[in-house]
């Protein structure tokens, strides 16, 4: 079964594909969108990774800016190019053939379904589609985004980053009842990887683990930086609910962004209780931790196996 990734292409973007290539499910397609650094650097990056890893699924540039508000990236934490390291970097590469993502994600949804997505970055390019094309954004049969805080932010106190990046298109795609399932901070924040963790991809024996470890050496140290044991695996967390639904809890809500407001731009709304609103999401409320672990540190080791 092929699904289709949307990604803004920093490490734990990188991690969170390698966990969908080693399950069930064929990857038909990649869109980029801006993020963790702006669109030309994920051009590059997903240059490199092309480069590194050998992958032969198509990569097709998607939106540069947001619907509006000003270009917002995560380079003040993860640094110039998206992904910070502790050694190795992606090789720089060729740029990649070009090829519009939002005609690719059209045509992709014209197929035969189902048509499952897996969003790890800001949902522009889903809702170029929804806006443009609502007859095949309609045919989305799964959209697992990796986003929103239920309780609080990380971008500003309020706002998750991939929603406060740009909130119009996350509001787009839930006016268009999208079957959006969000797996948030929250959620992600229990799926730590820790220093030690980093170990068995170095000593894993192939040509590509180096530089898999400096990259998730670099990425832990984000966390073990600011005096935390580890950090986040917020993208392959959602990977793993994407791949491996049964073992995530996912609760009905009624989901919703706010707009305005310097405190509270990009915040999600997330409403539980059914005699208060209409349930129009889903999102994931629970996670067996361990096997979470187990599925992302082995698509590491097994990568860097290669």
């Amino acid at each position: 079964m092929g699904v289709w990734i949307d990604t803004d292409m920093g490490f734990d973007d990188i991690a969170a594909i390698l966990v969908v290539a080693m399950s069930e499910y064929a990857i038909d397609g990649v869109s980029l969108v801006f993020g963790n650094a702006p669109l030309p650097q994920v051009l590059a990056n997903a240059a490199g990774a092309v480069s590194a890893f050998g992958w032969a699924f198509p990569v097709h540039t998607g939106r540069a800016a947001p619907v509006l508000g000003k270009l917002e990236t995560a380079q003040a934490i993860l640094g110039e190019t998206g992904i910070p390291t502790s050694g190795k970097s992606l090789p720089k590469a060729p740029a990649l053939a070009e090829s519009d993502a939002f005609t690719a994600l059209c045509r992709w949804l014209e197929g035969d379904g189902p048509h499952r997505i897996l969003a790890l970055g800001p949902l522009t390019n889903i809702a170029a589609v929804a806006l443009a094309r609502p007859d095949l954004a309609a045919r989305i049969t799964d959209l697992v985004w990796m986003g929103g805080g239920v309780t609080s932010g990380n971008h500003t106190a309020s706002a998750e980053f991939n929603a406060l990046a740009d909130p119009e298109a996350l509001a787009i795609v839930i006016a268009h009842d999208l079957p959006l399932r969000m797996v948030d901070l929250d959620l992600c924040r229990k799926v730590l990887a820790r220093p030690e963790d980093a170990e068995p991809v170095r000593n894993a024996g192939g040509n590509n683990a180096e530089l898999i470890a400096d990259m998730f050496a670099g990425y832990i140290s984000i966390g073990t930086s600011r005096g935390r044991p580890g950090m986040a695996i917020y993208d392959p967390s959602a990977a793993v609910a994407f791949v491996a639904p049964d073992i995530v809890t996912f609760r009905p809500a009624r989901i919703d962004v706010e707009l305005q407001g310097a405190l509270t731009r990009g915040r999600t709304v997330v409403e539980v209780r059914a005699t208060h609103a209409t349930f129009n999401a889903q999102f994931a409320a629970d996670i067996d931790v361990g096997k979470a672990r187990t599925i992302i540190l082995a698509a590491l080791i097994n990568e860097a196996r290669r």
